[in-house]
């Protein structure tokens, strides 16, 4: 019986199952963004540059280049379901990690915990992507991608408003320097939510374990490895395509990284931490409506020529928002959430076009690609120690500069074909 079949029967008995899958989109959405709340809270607690606090995301988004070849060869291993459990019960950890870094009272712990966390989300990445496509008939699977997008989404437009209420609520964020006594309370109050967190995570992992043994889609038996992936660079759609997630992951998570300390700035809002970050949340927000308005445009438009526009818009809000002040810094930035709602699915489609057999491979470098989010933000970070929060926003408006050259690089290609 192959894996479609599978799939339509454990579609029609247990739509349950989808619901589950497609709630690990929120999950890790609403995990992932919580570390963009976390970086204020950890450089006034540790009196860090911003060069230094962007070791969060480096630590972080550095597991999904060394974790997702060996992610892919566990789920060739054990299966869909199992793996899923194995990536909660994984992040949970990463959670529970941040008690003993609070305790202790020092940064590098933090950072340990984050790469953790990376870890079992770099698993849930490669385990449910492919499973919620494969997931019942072939004929409803864009409705589920789309559903399982949206909830991603929304998972990262809710995140900053609990991590504003139980992060950064009450959070002493004077300048200055911190004494030892306020750094071990303020560390100390890191604990409650993270463990919340875990909780919530080892109960979801429960649950799959209960659903181990149901009818699900066979994985595929082929191991990717690393070298046979970086062979296909050398195809120009993939390789500048790699280059494009790596550029876009990485200014997206730098903007979203420095926002809740740039609108806190003086010359835009100084508006309190907390506000700050729930304002943060308009930027995710922004990114879930546009994948609703993109699915109805990109229907209608070639992919390419919506993303040049989009990257083009993305570049014109970073370079404005720099070059202003006030409610217009503030609100061209936020406004940046929207024109890169459709980037990331875009870039990764047009990535894998004409693969073929190799679309797997691809696939799976493109996912390391996503390290972008770990080294673009150190980089914004030294230019922002270096000169301004301001100037800093036209590193990820370079980013978006080649992304929009790489949409009309398509639509050449396709001219060419044609």
């Amino acid at each position: 019986m192959n894996a479609e079949v599978i799939g339509a029967r454990a579609d029609a008995r247990n739509p349950a199952l989808i619901g589950l899958v497609v709630f690990l989109f929120f999950a890790w959405g609403f995990c992932t963004v919580l570390i963009d709340t976390l970086i204020p809270k950890l450089k006034s607690l540790f009196e860090l540059s911003y060069a230094e606090v962007m070791l969060t995301q480096f630590a972080f988004f550095l597991g999904y280049l060394v974790f997702s070849i060996p992610a892919g060869m566990l789920l060739a291993r054990i299966g869909y379901l199992r793996a899923i459990v194995a990536g909660l019960v994984t992040m949970a950890a990463g959670c529970l990690l941040f008690s003993p870094a609070a305790a202790v009272g020092v940064y590098e712990g933090f950072l340990a915990a984050l790469f953790v966390m990376a870890a079992g989300i770099t698993i849930l990445q490669v385990a449910a992507n492919p499973f919620i496509a494969i997931l019942g008939s072939t004929q409803t699977s864009h409705s589920r991608l789309t559903l399982a997008q949206a909830f991603n989404s929304l998972g990262t437009t809710v995140g900053p408003f609990f991590g504003a209420a139980l992060i950064l609520g009450g959070a002493s964020m004077a300048a200055g320097p911190v004494t030892d006594d306020v750094r071990s309370a303020e560390a100390h109050a890191l604990q409650i939510p993270f463990l919340m967190i875990a909780g919530a995570l080892l109960v979801l992992a429960l649950i799959f374990w209960f659903k181990r043994r149901e009818a699900a889609p066979a994985t595929a038996q082929e191991v990717i490895g690393f070298a046979a992936a970086l062979r296909l660079l050398g195809q120009s759609r993939l390789g500048l395509g790699a280059l494009s997630i790596f550029l876009y992951v990485g200014a997206e998570v730098s903007i979203g990284s420095l926002m809740t300390n740039y609108l806190m700035e003086p010359s835009v809002l100084s508006a309190p931490a907390a506000d700050a970050a729930r304002i943060l949340g308009l930027y995710w927000g922004g990114a879930m409506v546009g994948r609703f308005i993109g699915s109805y445009v990109l229907a209608r438009v070639a992919p390419g020529r919506v993303l040049t526009g989009c990257a083009t818009g993305a570049t014109l809000l970073a370079v404005a928002s720099a070059l202003t002040t006030g409610e217009i810094a503030a609100f061209t930035i936020v406004a940046i959430g929207l024109m890169n709602s459709i980037m990331f699915p875009t870039i990764f489609t047009l990535a894998l076009e004409g693969l073929g057999k190799d679309t797997p491979k691809g696939s799976g470098l493109l996912c390391m690609a996503i390290v972008g989010g770990a080294i673009v933000p150190v980089i914004t970070g030294g230019v922002a120690d270096a000169t301004s929060l301001a100037t800093s926003l036209l590193v990820p408006a370079a980013c978006y500069v080649w992304i929009a050259i790489y949409g009309a690089l398509d639509v050449r290609w396709k001219r060419t074909v044609s």
